[in-house]
C-alpha cells in the first residue's frame, strides 16, 4: 500500500497507476485530515464487489461458513472433475 499526497500524485500520476495496475498496489491520496482517496485496479475492485454481493446474502453467506468449517477440519473430499 502507497501513501501520498494530491501534490506529489499529480506530479508522477502515469508512475503511480503503473504501480496500481501492475503490481497490484492501493494507493492512498491523503486530502487533509482525516480525509483521502483510495485508488485499486478494476480487477481488485471487481474482485470486492463479486465477494460483496457473494456475502451480501445470509444464505450464502453461511454456506461458505460452513464449507470453510467442513475444510479447517478436514471433513472435505475430493471429486473428480468431468471435463469433455
Amino acid at each position: 500500500m502507497l501513501t501520498t499526497s494530491l501534490s506529489d500524485f499529480r506530479k508522477d500520476i502515469k508512475r503511480y497507476l503503473d504501480k496500481v495496475t501492475q503490481n497490484f498496489e492501493t494507493i492512498i491520496i491523503n486530502r487533509g485530515k482525516d480525509t483521502g482517496v483510495v485508488i485499486i485496479s478494476l480487477a481488485e475492485y471487481n474482485a470486492l464487489c463479486a465477494t460483496q454481493k457473494e456475502l451480501s446474502s445470509s444464505k450464502n453467506e453461511s454456506r461458505l461458513d460452513r464449507a470453510i468449517e467442513k475444510l479447517e477440519s478436514g471433513d472435505s473430499f475430493r471429486k473428480k472433475l468431468v471435463m469433455d
